[in-house]
């Protein structure tokens, strides 16, 4: 099995359709919609997101099967900032501060950054992180220098996989922080859900498809 994304997935058309029912609901919360015209400026933009501090809830192709979110419905942030846990639980997640946050690293860069190597598509085994990059990426290393890594590969998920080096290219770090899409309740499955939860919590973008929902400012 090379992937976990065996639920359901959603096409444009019906993203748009659940958008245009709440567009309402987005003015009122001051936010933009744009819909990108390829994978390339998507993630692009995506990643400069991130690089900016931004919290983006991405939401793409079939829903993972199993307990973790593994880059089609997952909340993202930059691995660098040492205020991202406390970001989060502000924004978002609202969990016990010890719980740390996990990576998502391309997979060739694996030997780079831990002491193991290994292929961990389904973010199931802690890696002792390389001493000399921990204070690089504080945001996702365990206070015993460790990380609950997901290795992600091209032929496995090339769209999150292009993601991560639009992020590595902006930043020279080949890995982003991914935590699930939720707030406290199951890890949602439906554009509806991944837009309630979004605008209930105070996520900075949307990414669902290529349909872009950010809030300004």
């Amino acid at each position: 099995m090379k992937g976990a994304g065996w639920g359901p997935e959603f096409t444009e058309d019906e993203i748009g359709r659940v958008v245009e029912a709440r567009r309402a609901d987005m003015e009122r919360e001051g936010c933009v919609v744009e819909r990108y015209g390829d994978d390339g400026e998507m993630c692009g933009q995506v990643a400069r997101a991130l690089v900016e501090g931004k919290v983006v809830g991405w939401f793409q192709g079939r829903m993972e099967w199993g307990p973790r979110a593994l880059g089609h419905r997952s909340i993202l942030a930059d691995p660098r900032r040492h205020d991202v846990k406390d970001l989060l639980n502000a924004k978002i997640k609202r969990r016990e501060s010890f719980r740390p946050f996990a990576p998502s690293v391309l997979g060739r860069v694996v030997p780079d950054w831990f002491e193991t190597v290994d292929e961990v598509p389904f973010m199931a085994q802690v890696f002792v992180v390389k001493e000399g990059q921990r204070s690089r990426i504080p945001a996702v290393v365990h206070v015993d220098g460790t990380a609950r890594l997901q290795t992600v590969r091209p032929d496995e998920d090339a769209l999150y996989h292009r993601l991560i080096e639009a992020f590595e290219k902006e930043t020279g770090v080949p890995m982003v922080l991914n935590t699930s899409f939720n707030e406290n309740e199951p890890v949602v499955c439906r554009p509806e859900e991944a837009l309630d939860c979004f605008l209930r919590t105070k996520m900075d973008w949307l990414q669902m498809g290529r349909t872009s929902i950010r809030r300004r400012g």
